[in-house]
Formats: C-alpha cells, structure tokens, sequence
C-alpha cells in the first residue's frame, strides 16, 4: 500500500514531515555528500543575524544524561553570506529551505526577513525568538508575549514567505506564546528550543560552559515538548512543527499524534547523520501496519481517556 508522507505548513507544501532542526544540521551544505537533501521534508539552516557573529568561547558543548547541553552562541556567518555562499548550493541540492533569523532588536529581524524575501531559494524564515544563551534578543522576545507578538508580526509585514516563529519552553505558558504568535500573522509556529540549563564540574566547581547555562536537548526533553505541543494543538490553529528529543520514528509520531503537522530533528543528527531514512522508513511501516495511506490524517489523532472510540 503506498502512503502519501505530504504535509502542508502554511502553504509550503512539503514532500515529508522530517526537517533538519537549526543548529545541527549547519547550513545544510556540510552534509550534502552523506545526505540527499532533496529527500528531506526540509532544513531549517543555522541561524543567521545580519552581520557575521563568533558566538561563546569553548567549552560551549556538554554530553548529559539522555542529551546533550549546548551555548554555541549562535555563531553565523551573517545573512549576506549566506545568501552569496550557501544559498545557491542548496538550491542546486534541491533542498527545500527554512531559514531561522535571529535579531538582538526588531529592526534586525526585519532587514533579515527583507534581504532573504527577496533571495531565490528561500521557502521559509523561522524566527528565532527562543534561544536561552544569548544575552540579547532570543528569549528576551520569546520570553513575553507582547515581544512575540512585536516581532512576528513586524516580519509579517515584509515578507511573502511562510512565517514560523520557534516558541521557547522556558515560560509557564507556552500555549498563550503560541497563540500570540498566531494573532501577528504566524503561518505556523515551531516548538520546542532547548531549555535552560546548566553544568558543574564537581572537581573544580566550575561551570562546565563558558557561558555557565546553555540549551538541554535530546531525549530527555521529549515528553515535556510532546506535552507543550499537544497544549498548543488545543490554542492554535495553524500548523505546529514540533521538536524536542526526536531519536526514532515512534518519537516522530509521537509528536504527530499529540498534534504536530511535521517535526524537527537535531541532536539525533550528532548520533546518527543517516537517520533520516531511517525515521521515513519507519513512519511508512507504521501508516502501512495501520492501513493509513495520509500522514495527515495522524495529525493531532491523540485519544484522550474521555474519547469515544
């Protein structure tokens, strides 16, 4: 029986659900030689400010149990680059591209959304309102709702690419953050980025990152994530890619019952490169065993106690 893996986020038609999440899959063109990227749902490339930024000095990455905690920093090569360097290779890859922009004020994350609305090859922009380690920006708008609202829809008015912000899980709340981002004209929203953590080194007593907290991502993130989507999927309308702890493709369904329309996939990228072929095999077994021929049809299928059945 053939299935059809085809997912719509905010009228980017995308052939699967499975993206490569920003910040482990680089810009994409590192893993062209490994990776068809043409087969993947689509890469969201690492996120880009205006201009070119270093990020945190080492250490910036530590293994966890069940996870991995991270403060690159954001360290990019600017969007200008971007667009000259990596862009093109992309598009000769056949990749369908989401690009997550980054801003330490609105007026930044505006003249990105403008230089990358007028690129060819750009599908998306995911903006990165979420990120815990950098000082400015990031959670400074992802972390109130009228920041949210501000930048998403100041982003709005400039572009005619699908707008999807990246919700932060580090608030009490994050349905409310969602539906802000809807009310500003989001086309979709992405959730979760990692959450605020730390690392001591007992011997020293010393911070284990140079920036002391970080991202926590992996697996041990994955329930708390399937939780937030499935709370979203009850506030909001428009399309969730969900995150958070994707190792197989029963953690991807997971998130696509509990209401996600496709999925990112990051720190799996790390243990596995060639897991993607992996997951779409195992999402197609799954559709096949349970006679469903719409990966659509999964979307937000959870059946609560109460539920008729």
């Amino acid at each position: 029986m053939s299935v059809d893996l085809s997912v719509d986020i905010g009228g980017l038609r995308l052939t699967n659900p499975v993206i490569a999440a920003s910040g482990c899959f680089g810009y994409g063109v590192e893993y062209a030689d490994l990776v068809d990227l043409s087969t993947l749902g689509g890469i969201a490339v690492k996120g880009l400010f205006l201009d070119e930024r270093e990020g945190h000095p080492p250490p910036r990455i530590v293994e966890t149990p069940s996870g991995m905690l991270n403060a690159v920093g954001l360290q990019g090569i600017g969007v200008r680059r971007f667009v000259a360097e990596k862009l093109p290779v992309l598009r000769a890859h056949g990749a369908v591209v989401i690009v997550n922009i980054c801003g330490s004020t609105v007026d930044e994350y505006v003249e990105v959304a403008r230089i990358l609305d007028d690129a060819d090859g750009v599908d998306a922009l995911e903006l990165n309102i979420s990120c815990p380690n950098i000082k400015k920006g990031g959670m400074m708008f992802g972390c109130s709702l009228q920041g949210t609202h501000d930048v998403v829809a100041a982003v709005r008015r400039v572009t005619r690419r699908p707008v999807v912000p990246k919700l932060t899980p580090n608030v009490t709340d994050v349905a409310s953050f969602a539906t802000a981002a809807q009310d500003a004209g989001a086309d979709a929203v992405s959730l979760v980025n990692t959450f605020l953590a730390m690392a001591i080194d007992v011997e020293t007593r010393r911070p284990k990152l140079s920036n002391v907290m970080g991202g926590l991502s992996g697996p041990a993130i994955r329930p708390i994530a399937v939780r937030m989507v499935h709370e979203c999927r009850q506030a909001v309308d428009v399309p969730i890619i969900g995150m958070g702890g994707i190792m197989t493709a029963e953690d991807a369904l997971e998130f696509i019952i509990a209401g996600a329309t496709a999925v990112q996939v990051g720190t799996a990228n790390f243990v596995d490169p060639l897991v993607w072929d992996k997951l779409l095999t195992g999402i197609t077994d799954y559709m096949q065993r349970h006679g469903l021929t719409k990966v659509s049809d999964l979307v937000g299928s959870f059946i609560t106690p109460g539920d008729a059945v």
